[in-house]
């Protein structure tokens, strides 16, 4: 607080201020220390300078000569030349020798080889990308490989297998339906029949779609909403009869 507001002759400051003391954590100390301390202890004096205490000092007689260090030539022994020596250029008017071949001329040799090679057809490649990233055109699906095998144009097996199953089937329908019209009788109708027949199902469903146009619109009776329904299934199952004999010329009936 400032001294403006409070003086120092005051009632406050007669009362003597406590002091807040803040225990301290004690120091961390390693449980190694005292082996760290010992083993520097000990190495503190073991190498004072640079390498081993001992070295070998260097012999007088051991100097560096002068030209030492050079590659030496052979030399001669006996009077002979060294193995290593080439053998002298042959003189102008000497004959070359016979059956020996010269050298291989591969400056002509690589000429005549790339003169005669046949070019490489480049490899085929398409770019995927409009940074211009190339990829083999194969690998693509644009190459019509599949036209180019043996079997190309020809029926998979699998199918002649699937047609085969479906003619025995059918063969077996037909051998069922023929057994059975023996076993009862069944009569074919004929095309004249069937038209009739035909004829009389549309005329039934006429007179009851005349009746189903005369019905009153109010249906708010059960009787007429019943009559209403009647009608209804009657003329749909006079349509799907219509359909059905429309459909298959070849219709059988029992004589029972």
């Amino acid at each position: 607080m400032s001294t403006a507001m409070y003086p120092q002759e005051n009632i406050h400051n007669f009362i003597p201020k406590q002091e807040l003391k803040v225990d301290k954590p004690p120091r961390y100390i390693s449980k190694f220390r005292s082996t760290v301390v010992q083993e520097k202890k000990l190495n503190k004096d073991a190498r004072k300078t640079m390498g081993p205490v001992k070295v070998e000092e260097p012999s007088p007689k051991k100097y560096l000569r002068k030209h030492s260090r050079e590659p030496t030539l052979c030399s001669k022994v006996s009077g002979n030349t060294c193995t290593l020596k080439k053998p002298e250029v042959p003189k102008r008017m000497d004959n070359p020798r016979m059956g020996i071949h010269p050298k291989k001329d591969f400056v002509k040799t690589n000429a005549m080889e790339n003169i005669m090679a046949v070019p490489r057809k480049p490899q085929p490649i398409y770019a995927d990308t409009k940074r211009g990233h190339k990829q083999p055109l194969e690998n693509s699906g644009l190459v019509p490989k599949y036209i180019k095998k043996k079997d190309y144009g020809e029926t998979p097996e699998y199918l002649l297998q699937r047609k085969e199953e479906v003619r025995k089937a059918q063969e077996a329908n037909d051998n069922y339906d023929k057994e059975r019209m023996k076993q009862e009788i069944l009569k074919q109708l004929s095309e004249e029949e069937r038209q009739t027949t035909l004829e009389s199902l549309k005329k039934n469903w006429g007179d009851l779609h005349h009746q189903y146009q005369g019905l009153s619109v109010v249906t708010d009776t059960t009787p007429k909403k019943h009559h209403k329904e009647r009608l209804e299934l009657a003329m749909k199952q006079l349509e799907d009869d219509i359909g059905l004999i429309g459909r298959c010329k070849t219709i059988y009936i029992a004589d029972n």
